[in-house]
């Protein structure tokens, strides 16, 4: 993990002070990222989420639309990140080992990542599931939100270590 670690953050100015990072004399390029993430449950649950008997309908369409409609609002929700062009966001929640997964991949061309924009549509689709199904677990984890893949920009491409 520490690999992956550089020095100096973009977003505090010489003296410490948080600024939006100027990228105006970036050339815009093709620009792609990944992220994923998953909530945990009792089997039963999952059982209600895969049937389709949640409470409140399909759990599976409002989370995924939930995700889609959040990568459009990061840069309200993030103060320093950038508004920008989306050319597609896709967002699925399926089945997952003790609980469903969220995978969010989202793509513009523009001067800046959108690694921000798919975590921020993971969150959310996890965050919408969790409320779809609270009535019947309020225990359920979200956890391992991460960027698992990005590609563009100076930073170069990045695809996430697994664990197997």
């Amino acid at each position: 993990m520490t690999g992956h670690i550089k020095q100096g953050l973009t977003h505090l100015d010489e003296h410490g002070r948080a600024r939006m990072v100027d990228v105006s004399d970036k050339a815009p390029t093709a620009r792609e990222a990944a992220a994923e993430g998953y909530l945990r449950m009792a089997p039963e649950t999952q059982r209600l989420a895969l049937a389709g008997q949640g409470q409140k309908g399909d759990v599976f369409a409002a989370a995924e639309l939930a995700g889609v409609m959040a990568a459009k609002r990061t840069s309200d929700l993030i103060p320093l990140c950038h508004p920008l062009p989306l050319t597609s966001i896709t967002v699925e929640a399926s089945e997952a080992e003790g609980g469903l997964k969220v995978l969010a991949r989202v793509k513009t061309t523009a001067p800046t990542g959108v690694e921000m924009e798919a975590l921020t549509a993971a969150s959310l689709a996890l965050l919408t599931l969790y409320d779809m199904l609270k009535a019947a677990d309020k225990a359920m984890v979200i956890e391992g939100v991460r960027v698992i893949q990005k590609s563009g920009g100076r930073s170069g491409d990045f695809t996430a270590v697994t664990d197997a």
